[in-house]
């Protein structure tokens, strides 16, 4: 079991949103920049913070939190919350947004016809998910993926969310940024983008090169996804934290002078450092520089009230962390007395199972819950059926419950769509997998409408609650 104190982790939460405050502020005027900058501070006079939809959007989860608890969030919860209270249409913002709209739900509303899926919007998100889970990395990346699928589907971009959200959550407890560099490899695909500019920075480090030729390496190797994409701005904050050597201020100009999406790693690195040190380890002139306020970009606050300062925002995380720890059964318990565990106790810091499951994901997918199963729609490719055409789909239920099940299903289609090769009865183990696969094919014999949804409804004997899953196909 390892024991926080509870004081010492309110001040390391507090000290990550004012890191995140100092980075984004300083970052956010050189944003989108892609030449080696040289820059030495803020840009900005005292008492100004900018905004920033980096902590912009965790505002919103942390509320989604709040109001339907951590036991049942998901990513079709968040992508409510996102239609409703995320204002902007940026690159993947807009295009997940778009796709949301049209009835496309997480991960597919982030993996269809979206060519900013590498981009950073999810990473730069993930303080939220480390701060509710803190020492506990796998339970942060289960949140993760529910974020980052919601406009990056199963894409770099969700696995650089994956990385951030293990390596902040277990710097709660692990101070060695090298074990947080392998902690975070090890819960994302090893042969990913990501990871390859976190090892290009590694290395870099250690060959013994300047941070400058290490830069340009990153830059290089990320040439063909371009700019503003998660592998090379990730990589820049891993340079930031090794050519920084612990100094708070080396560190944060390093990933700014950086260039690209400076807003993100700045804020990104501040967030980390206020983790690993609390706001002892944040210089005290620039922590006055900045102040205690939330100044937002991304929100309507015509409909909600959202946190307004780091103080208001800390509090609220930490009023929930218990909840969260017991919906996720972590090993981790809130003490007033000192901090405590043993190295065996930080030995799943490192175990990829939990991860793997998780990003191995289709990205042409979403699942439907219902209490005693899981439906899964997985599609091959595009959901797209033209007039004539036809289109396979699966859904692979998933019994959460131990004891065997017989799933009747009734099938709800459109004029126009016919399925063919659809069993309406199944057999759902409690062993062995503990899944069962039906399949069938789309065809449309006239007319295809913009959006076409057909309804499954899975009843099963014994069981009061049917599910209703759609399957939405773009026409």
């Amino acid at each position: 079991m390892i024991r926080l104190n509870r004081e010492t982790l309110r001040d390391k939460i507090y000290a990550c949103w004012i890191g995140k405050n100092i980075g984004g502020t300083m970052g956010t005027p050189y944003e989108g920049r892609r030449e080696l900058m040289d820059i030495e501070g803020f840009a900005t006079p005292a008492g100004v913070v900018l905004p920033n939809d980096d902590l912009d959007l965790q505002l919103a989860w942390l509320l989604a939190m709040e109001e339907h608890g951590p036991w049942q969030l998901d990513a079709r919860i968040l992508g409510e919350y996102w239609v409703t209270y995320i204002v902007p249409h940026w690159n993947e913002y807009g295009i997940g947004k778009g796709n949301l709209k049209a009835g496309l739900l997480p991960p597919l509303a982030g993996e269809y016809q979206n060519n900013w899926k590498h981009s950073n919007g999810a990473w730069i998100r993930s303080e939220i998910w480390a701060c509710l889970a803190p020492g506990c990395p796998d339970a942060a990346i289960r949140y993760a993926l529910e974020d980052a699928s919601v406009d990056h589907g199963m894409g770099e971009g969700t696995y650089a969310e994956f990385f951030t959200a293990a390596v902040e959550s277990a710097a709660f407890v692990e101070k060695d940024f090298r074990r947080l560099v392998e902690i975070g490899l090890s819960k994302i695909p090893a042969d990913c983008r990501v990871a390859r500019s976190v090892r290009i920075a590694v290395n870099a480090y250690d060959s013994g090169i300047g941070w400058r030729e290490a830069r340009q390496k990153l830059v290089e190797d990320s040439a063909d996804l371009g700019w503003f994409q998660a592998p090379a701005n990730l990589g820049f904050v891993i340079l930031g934290m090794l050519y920084g050597e612990g100094d708070f201020k080396k560190s944060m100009l390093c990933a700014i002078n950086c260039g690209d999406d400076t807003d993100c790693t700045g804020a990104t690195l501040g967030s980390l450092f206020g983790i690993l040190h609390g706001t002892a380890g944040i210089p005290a002139d620039w922590r006055e520089h900045i102040g205690d306020e939330i100044v937002t970009i991304s929100l309507n606050n015509a409909d909600r009230n959202f946190v307004k300062t780091c103080t208001e925002l800390t509090d609220h995380v930490c009023a929930l962390i218990p909840a969260v720890l017991r919906a996720n059964r972590a090993p981790v318990e809130l003490t007033d007395g000192p901090d405590g565990w043993e190295e065996a106790d930080l030995a799943f810091f490192t175990d990829p199972a939990a991860a793997r499951k998780l990003y191995s994901r289709p990205g042409y997918s979403y699942t439907i819950p219902f209490v005693h199963c899981d439906a899964r729609v997985e599609f091959d490719g595009e959901p797209v059926l033209a007039e004539g055409g036809s289109l396979p789909v699966r859904i692979r239920f998933f019994n959460q419950v131990h004891e065997v099940k017989h799933l009747h299903l009734t099938f709800y289609l459109p004029e126009g769509l016919k399925l063919t090769g659809a069993r309406r009865d199944l057999y759902l183990p409690h062993q062995e997998g503990r899944e069962a696969v039906w399949e069938a094919v789309v065809t449309a014999e006239g007319p295809v409408g913009s959006v076409n949804r057909i309804l499954v409804e899975a009843a099963a004997d014994g069981h009061p609650v049917a599910g209703y899953i759609p399957i939405t196909i773009i026409g």
